[in-house]
């Protein structure tokens, strides 16, 4: 572990550092002495920040800072279950296309490359107008949006090693394909699942919180960046610490997510590592 972080660079990890800060904010917030996220009345309405109020107070009188630790929970939950899914979903397809070839490997190319070609929020108007906005809409958008990635990254890995000496080897010993896919080819190919996994992360975040600043995530009193960021926006002449602080976070979020992808992308790859740094 200690010889990984080494051959890290410092911008690195500091994002390391503020993604596991953020995340543990999140889940170790409500615990925090930080107030009530749901009590009106609490403070002056928009009032700006203060001691008492570090992210000022919303248009009911809430603390805006619990607010924004709730919505950071709320993000990174989602973003990571729907992330997650997609992951096991698209390393199975890509291991299937890349395997077998032939007409299984053309039906997963062409169904990734159509999922490919919906924008993102386009795909979020028509999957919240069937389903309704809410979670679980939001989860469905950032699948079939980050799908086509793992598809393509785990499909190209697979094909190199589809003729490698030892998957040929474990065929002529009679391992049947789901075993040589599963024992040979995942661990191979883990690697690159992971460090997509790191991207599409900060893909997902990125749509869960478009979708909710179009109305189309989680609903009130479900609270995410997102949505905190619509909320201020409707104040943004008179009260913009609302926008500043909930889009701060979000911003301080995705960065560090990428730059943890980098991290682990140069630690899986040490002489491109090095050359980096």
């Amino acid at each position: 572990m200690f010889s990984i972080f080494g051959r890290i660079d410092r911008l690195s990890r500091f994002g390391f550092g503020l993604l596991v800060f953020l995340i543990l904010l999140g889940l170790i917030g409500p615990y925090l002495p930080l107030g009530d996220p749901m009590r009106i009345g609490a403070g002056p309405r928009l009032s700006s920040p203060s001691w008492l109020f570090p992210f000022g107070t919303d248009e009911l009188g809430r603390s805006f800072l619990p607010r924004v630790v709730d919505g950071i929970r709320a993000t990174f939950l989602l973003s990571a279950v729907a992330v997650i899914i997609t992951a096991i979903i698209g390393t199975l397809l890509g291991m299937v296309a890349g395997f077998f070839g032939g007409v299984a490997d053309q039906v997963v190319a062409r169904g990734a490359d159509i999922l490919f070609s919906f924008p993102a929020i386009l795909a979020g108007l028509l999957i919240a107008a069937v389903m309704g906005p809410g979670q679980i809409s939001a989860i469905a958008v950032i699948s079939v949006a980050t799908l086509p990635l793992f598809i393509r990254v785990v499909r190209s890995v697979t094909l190199g090693l589809a003729s490698r000496g030892f998957i040929v080897a474990a065929q002529v010993a009679g391992a049947s394909p789901w075993r040589v896919m599963i024992v040979h080819i995942l661990p191979n190919i883990i690697g690159a699942v992971i460090v997509q996994l790191t991207y599409a992360l900060s893909i997902g975040m990125i749509i869960e919180s478009a979708l909710s600043f179009l109305g189309l995530g989680g609903q009130a009193p479900y609270a995410s960046l997102g949505s905190l960021l619509r909320q201020g926006s409707a104040y943004l002449t008179f009260a913009p610490w609302l926008v500043l602080s909930s889009g701060a976070v979000l911003s301080a979020a995705i960065m560090a997510v990428n730059l943890t992808g980098d991290a682990v992308r140069d630690a899986l790859e040490p002489l491109k590592g090095r050359s980096l740094t």
